[in-house]
């Protein structure tokens, strides 16, 4: 998204915990600096009364004064102040995702609109081990939405579609995701063995999230922090991470779990890139560089055909001469062609692809 100069990077609290305000911590960082914005706000989950399991057992709700607020409209103010103060720090091409339940994502939706944001995907984390519905009044609330949004229209964003891809067993990620709830041992627990926070998001979730629309070296900020979550998935997958957290506890919590974790060596964060990014590379570079020779004859995979390399990085076959492209789909009487993938040449008696030359050209341009 855009390398930042030194004197940029250094102006940042990189992969640090900012104590205080959210919003008063944002309009102190500088402007268009952050590549990538995650938010987990609070949810204004508006509870009333306690919850009990049919045992009587009490249910450990979300009942803290961060998710507190006095009407909508006070919600609607915060959300308002709290986005306007990312939107503000994000790069021109710089996304943010959020996250939320039927109690506040549509006001999210709404207010993201409202300020210019662009919204490019709405997806369901649909958990495979929801909490029952213990009163039996409404269906098991079993999913949350994420929307994922730019900064604005013409924003060049970051999606590694192919590594989303690779991700997914070679089909197209799609906008519903089955991921289970945070448990076990990657439930964070405090001294006295309950919950250290109680919305506490899978490491799943964020691999996910960071992968697909970040590149290793970029900034994410987490204005929520809690219990470090986007800083843990951050550190492991390369990026630098600010985290923001108004609480003492949550802040103790996230710092000893980061400071844990391992980042990931450098050849294991390279993913699978779109074959657009890839450099382009000409099929006379080949020839220029002597790795294909002119005279030398080319064949079709399918061994139907054959045709001669000339210097200019054209090739002449029967009745017919132009491009690898163009040859290739002369001769087979098609509309196109991908020459790249069409020939081959001979070495030591095996028929080798012309796409291994231009993948070696493109090792040595990286």
């Amino acid at each position: 998204m855009g390398k930042m100069t030194k004197v940029e990077r250094d102006a940042l609290p990189l992969n640090t915990i900012l104590d205080g305000d959210c919003i008063e911590a944002m309009n102190s960082l500088p402007e268009a600096s952050v590549d990538l914005v995650f938010a987990d706000p609070p949810y204004n989950l508006q509870l009333r009364g306690d919850l009990h399991r049919p045992d009587n057992s009490k249910v450990d709700a979300v009942d803290n004064d961060w998710d507190q607020f006095a009407s909508f409209r006070k919600y609607d103010e915060f959300t308002k102040a709290w986005l306007a103060a990312a939107r503000r720090i994000l790069k021109p091409n710089g996304a943010i995702w959020v996250i939320g339940s039927y109690h506040n994502v549509f006001r999210l939706g709404t207010e993201l609109q409202n300020q210019g944001f662009w919204m490019l995907n709405d997806v369901v984390w649909r958990k495979s081990n929801p909490m029952p519905n213990f009163r039996g009044k409404r269906f098991t609330n079993a999913h949350e939405t994420l929307i994922w949004a730019s900064k604005s229209e013409s924003s060049k964003y970051t999606f590694n579609y192919e590594a989303l891809k690779a991700l997914n067993e070679g089909i197209q990620m799609r906008s519903d995701w089955v991921l289970p709830l945070c448990t076990g041992h990657e439930r964070i627990k405090d001294e006295n063995g309950e919950k250290a926070h109680p919305t506490q998001k899978p490491e799943s979730l964020l691999h996910r999230v960071l992968v697909a629309t970040t590149n290793p070296g970029d900034v994410v900020l987490d204005p929520f922090f809690g219990t470090g979550t986007t800083g843990a998935v951050a550190k492991k997958l390369g990026r630098d991470f600010v985290g923001i957290e108004r609480e003492a506890g949550y802040r103790k919590v996230a710092k000893a779990r980061i400071a844990n974790v391992r980042k990931f060596d450098r050849s294991s964060l390279e993913v699978t890139q779109s074959k657009r990014a890839e450099p382009r590379v000409a099929f006379g570079v080949l020839v220029e560089r002597g790795l294909l020779n002119p005279g030398e004859n080319l064949w079709s995979l399918n061994g139907r055909y054959k045709a001669k390399v000339r210097a200019d990085g054209t090739l002449i076959g029967d009745d017919v001469k132009g491009s690898i492209h163009q040859v290739g789909a002369a001769l087979e009487g098609a509309p196109s062609c991908n020459g790249w993938t069409y020939w081959a040449f001979k070495r030591d008696g095996q028929m080798v692809p012309i796409d291994v030359l231009r993948q070696q050209i493109r090792a040595e341009m990286n």
